[in-house]
């Protein structure tokens, strides 16, 4: 299955049940383009996990392109929203891993998917030919650590963990050494979901990356928040705290399958201006497919063939 084919599966409840099905049946109640069309489009879209500052950008953009295009049929809306939510939305799936090793610190709430996703992160790695070693720093469950060695034995990787309750930041230390002892490509660092307010968050988050800065100044490093689509605009607002405690570099967004609420990349994008990487698009070890803009696009408006 290809990409495109992916992203329309992928996407098929937001596509037939959330906002691209609503936007089709306000669309088709018009003969000609009029002001109430954009009101309703623009409402759609808020009500639709777009939030308010994007949905305004979209349908000022949308009005732009009608007017420059002199297009006159309403039946060239949905089309024309298609190729403006292409342009909106940004992300692809480059990791910066320049230095061996380099670090990638996988963060976010519990239950978004972290642990399955760096398990499948780890696996797209290996196919490319890079050495991958995991940290379990989220010492706060026991689940946690059991969850990541199932992924670790599955992608055949080596896990560096201590016991439930450690200090998350040794586990870090303890990982990068064995990092560098085994002369591993990448290092995965899984982190705590668990933290229940902005500054212990702040400060867990600060103090394992203190440990990443002395041991290893040099490394790139990525900062990847796993966010779950089916949470909507609640997940826009966990993004906000978590840019604001830890200097995100993408978002990974998962179960983007289980949901109507596709239109949540959007805001996103635009709300918080850092790029969509990956997305979640099925339950098998492949569906974690890199982002793709045209791709989304597609998935959002044009039926399966």
């Amino acid at each position: 299955m290809g990409l495109f084919d992916k992203f329309r599966k992928g996407l098929k409840k937001t596509r037939e049940e959330g906002i691209t099905a609503q936007i089709e049946d306000v669309v088709d109640s018009y003969e000609e383009i009029t002001d109430e069309l954009y009101e309703e489009l623009e409402e759609i879209l808020i009500m639709g996990d777009v939030g308010f500052p994007t949905a305004e950008k979209v349908i000022k953009s949308l009005k732009e392109k009608i007017e420059n295009d002199r297009i006159k049929d309403v039946k060239q809306v949905r089309e024309t929203l298609k190729d403006i939510v292409s342009g909106i939305v940004w992300g692809g799936s480059y990791l910066k891993l320049r230095t061996k090793p380099s670090v990638i610190l996988v963060i976010g709430v519990n239950g978004v998917g972290k642990t399955t996703t760096i398990g499948k992160l780890s696996l797209r790695l290996k196919e490319q030919g890079r050495s991958v070693i995991l940290g379990a720093a989220d010492t706060f469950r026991a689940a946690a650590i059991e969850q990541l060695q199932v992924w670790a034995d599955r992608a055949e990787v080596d896990l560096i963990k201590s016991a439930e309750g450690s200090d998350p930041a040794s586990v870090v230390f303890d990982t990068i050494q064995a990092g560098k002892a085994r002369k591993s490509d990448v290092i995965i660092i899984d982190t705590a979901g668990r933290l229940h307010n902005k500054k212990n968050l702040m400060d867990e988050l600060n103090k394992i990356s203190r440990v990443i800065e002395r041991e290893l100044p040099e490394a790139s490093k990525e900062v990847l928040l796993v966010l779950d689509a089916t949470t909507g605009q609640n997940a826009v607002n966990q993004a906000k705290d978590f840019k604001e405690a830890a200097g995100i570099t993408g978002i990974v967004l998962t179960k983007l399958d289980g949901t109507a609420r596709g239109g949540v990349v959007l805001a996103i994008n635009n709300e918080l201006d850092v790029p969509v990487k990956f997305v979640g698009v099925g339950e098998q070890i492949d569906d974690l497919q890199p982002f793709d803009a045209d791709a989304f696009a597609a998935g959002m408006f044009d039926s399966e063939e």
